[in-house]
């Protein structure tokens, strides 16, 4: 049961497997793309390719979905990244319970977004967890655990796609240790959870008055999205790529100076320097690019 891209890992590691994957929950083909045409996710996707059946429910509550479920006669679920809850009917569907494989060091990072939380965050470290899905939201159980260290230039793509090669193996191989009984389930510590949301877009908008160090792990959380924003003469510019520096005391926004190797921005606390950056509706350039075109950039003052 899984839906974007960052669980093809953990498909092909059960296929490749020595267990039988009856059939593949995926959410509901979408609009995508200029011509907003309907699309299959990913793991839709390669499961046809497999040979596997595939299947997208827009509802689980539906008797006749949760039936269809129990047709099969599945021992277990394993989901990664589904992006949908798991009724108590759908539940009961699997003798051996729901695996899901969970980017973050629960429970720390329960919900959403915990690959871009723990970015921002500052922590030096996370992880992959697979627990038992229960009538929570990542509170189940713990079956396995794996720590995977946060590098001082990782972006929510790059940490994300280590994360889903380790909690693909993590998977397949607590998978067979659950189902043979050699694993004994943790509860989860509920004092020490913290959450974290859906994102938007809005998420990426930069607030100048944030430190420069936040700021910048802001700008490489939310890469490839939402993107990190802000806005000049009512254009929205994408902020690529960056990193802390002195401040001089200026204004939060304020941009101080433009040079061949970086646009350099008073934050709350310390400077940003800016080395890469997408004006809206135009390819990524350098800061010495962007800088070029647009003389009048050096002491202006972006919003917050």
């Amino acid at each position: 049961m899984a839906t974007p891209a960052f669980a093809l890992p953990t498909l092909m590691a059960l296929a490749g497997g020595p267990h039988e994957v009856v059939a593949v929950y995926s959410q509901p083909d979408r609009p995508a793309g200029r011509g907003r045409r309907l699309t299959e996710s990913p793991v839709k996707r390669r499961a046809v390719e497999l040979g596997i059946e595939a299947r997208t429910p827009r509802n689980l509550k539906d008797s006749e979905t949760v039936a269809a479920l129990t047709a099969l006669r599945p021992d277990a679920a394993v989901v990664a990244a589904y992006g949908k809850f798991l009724p108590n009917a759908v539940l009961d569907s699997f003798p051996k319970g729901a695996l899901n494989m969970h980017p973050s060091l629960l429970p720390r990072w329960r919900g959403a977004s915990p690959i871009p939380a723990a970015i921002v965050a500052g922590d030096v470290e996370t992880g992959v967890t697979v627990m038992l899905v229960d009538e929570g939201m990542d509170s189940g159980p713990v079956l396995a655990q794996e720590r995977e260290p946060i590098r001082t230039d990782d972006t929510g793509e790059t940490l994300s796609e280590r994360l889903a090669v380790r909690g693909a193996s993590l998977t397949a191989a607590t998978l067979q240790r659950w189902l043979d009984g050699e694993i004994d389930a943790t509860p989860q510590d509920e004092s020490a959870a913290t959450f974290t949301k859906r994102l938007t877009r809005e998420d990426g908008r930069i607030d100048w008055q944030d430190d420069a160090e936040r700021i910048a792990r802001h700008v490489r959380a939310y890469r490839p999205w939402p993107g990190s924003f802000t806005f000049w003469r009512g254009s929205r510019v994408e902020v690529l790529e960056a990193v802390p520096v002195a401040g001089a005391g200026g204004p939060p926004g304020a941009v101080r100076s433009t040079d061949e190797h970086s646009i350099v921005i008073e934050t709350g606390d310390g400077a940003l320097a800016v080395t890469a950056l997408k004006p809206e509706g135009k390819r990524a350039m350098t800061a010495e690019g962007f800088a070029a075109g647009r003389l009048d950039f050096a002491g202006s003052e972006l919003p917050s």
